[in-house]
Formats: C-alpha cells, structure tokens, sequence
C-alpha cells in the first residue's frame, strides 16, 4: 500500500507533464499566427495604401503619355535597368524632382534625341519647367539608392546610385540604412497573347519575368546565401496566374501592369508577398 502512492503521484506528475508539453506546442503554434494576425496586419494595410498611391499616380501617368512606363530589363542603349527602376524615374524623376518629358528611360539620363542630360545636376528654370512634378509625394514614396538595399560593392551590374521605391517592410540593411525592398513592376505587353507557365521565354508571353530578374539575382542584403524563389520563372508565372479563368493559364492585370512587394518576410515569391491584386500562393 506504501507503494502505491509514489507510484499514483509518478502517474500524475507524468500526466500534468504531458498536459503541459501539449499546451507549449500549441502556444508556440498560435504565437506566429497571433504576431502575423496583429503586427502584420497594420503594415499589410499601409502597404496596400503604397500601392493605391502607386496605381493612382501610373494612371496619371498613362493619361499623359498614353502609355504605363515600360519594365524592359534594359534600357534602349541595352544598359541594365529594370523595371523596378523605370517605376522609380516615371513616378518621382530619377532625381526625385519630377519626371521628364523627354525621358526615353535610360539608364545615363541622357535625352535619347540629342544626347543632353535630362536630370543635371543643378536643372535650370527651362529644365524643370519640362517635368512634370512627382506623382508621388517625397516622405511617402520610400525612395532610396541602390547602394542603400544592397550595400557598396553588392548592386552589379547595376549601378548603386540608381533610385529604387521601397516597400513599407523597413528593416536595417547591410549598408547600415533602414529600407523595405524594391517594388517590383512589370508591365503588360499589349501585344502579348500567352502566360505561359511551360515556356516563360515564349515571345507571345504578356509579362516578361526577366524584368526584374537581375535585380531578384541580388539576392537577399542581409543574407547572402539567400535567395528569392520569383527568380525561378515557373514561380513568377505561377504567382501572377488568374485564378478566375479555369480553362486557360491567364494573368492578372492582363493590360496594364503589375507591382510586388516582398512582404514580411523580404522574400520575393513567398506566400507573404503583397500585390496589387488577390492571389493566393500555388506550390508547383
């Protein structure tokens, strides 16, 4: 009998161990859903309004020039700049004082008919008086150099002065500045009949997933072994595919454009990333 009761309060210690080793687990199973659901959730909403101030101010845009600013990897002297960088020098200029409206997009700011910089610097009256003023209002636009993401030394082949618009997920980088990550823009091919998830380098494609792709090739600034899974071209056609039409591999925002914000997490092609349309994550 003397026994039994050590034997008893064995079986009740090893049963409250359990009942407590259970309840760890499901606290520590809820803890990311309950920060994700109430520390993301308020930065979602701001990025969200980025991106209502983005789409607001590109429509400005097409209604001036009949046209969104094009996303090619390069600009027309074949020089890398990619559409992340267009999206910066359409909305705000390359100097932040306002775009051009001479601008043929180039990387060196020259005029494409006559060679003179667009975006001196120190622009004259006559200068200023061809911008038109920034889409976007300064404090709001995250504007940052390059060089401020990546740190000196990581931004080839683009050069680290080049302005980028970054998104509301500030974190302190490598370079010691406190940035979100590039927007990422694509443009839609008006001429552009296909999505094909098979063959991202089909000609017909209506977005070209190497628009930004050397600029995902980067990498991640504060972990150089990481990666970001939108470099896989599979993954950007899949992330971008409609889900209303079932029939056909089809992309959202089929004529106009498209914008990606990292997310939480700072890496492009996860299942946080932010768009200017709804989507849901697709494993392939």
């Amino acid at each position: 009998m003397r026994g039994e009761l050590p034997l008893r309060q064995a079986g009740a210690i090893g049963t409250w161990f359990v009942v407590l080793l259970l309840l760890v687990l499901v606290i520590l199973w809820l803890f990311p859903h309950i920060f994700l659901g109430t520390v993301c959730r308020p930065i979602n909403v701001k990025q969200q309004a980025q991106f209502h101030s983005m789409d607001a101010a590109l429509e400005l845009f097409n209604a001036e020039f009949d046209a969104y600013p094009p996303s090619d990897a390069n600009d027309s002297a074949g020089q890398p700049y990619c559409g992340a960088m267009k999206l910066a020098e359409a909305l705000m200029g390359k100097d932040l004082l306002g775009f051009h409206t001479r601008s043929g997009f180039r990387v060196d700011g020259l005029d494409p008919n006559g060679g003179v910089p667009l975006y001196p610097k120190e622009p004259n009256p006559a200068n200023m008086k061809a911008r038109i003023g920034s889409y976007l209002q300064a404090q709001n636009a995250q504007a940052h150099r390059l060089v401020e993401v990546y740190g000196k030394g990581n931004t080839g082949p683009f050069r680290e002065d080049l302005y980028v618009l970054c998104d509301t997920y500030i974190r302190k980088q490598a370079s010691g500045a406190k940035t979100g990550m590039p927007i990422l823009y694509y443009r839609a091919d008006p001429k552009g009949t296909a999505h094909d998830l098979d063959d991202p380098n089909n000609p017909a494609n209506i977005y070209d997933y190497r628009d930004n792709l050397a600029l995902l090739k980067l990498g991640v600034p504060w972990n150089p072994a990481g990666a970001h899974p939108l470099a896989e071209p599979k993954r950007f056609y899949l992330n971008t595919k409609s889900e209303k039409i079932r029939d056909r591999s089809v992309p959202y925002r089929a004529d106009t454009y498209i914008l990606i914000s990292a997310g939480w997490d700072g890496l492009y092609g996860t299942a946080d990333d932010i768009c200017n349309f709804d989507w849901n994550y697709r494993e392939q």
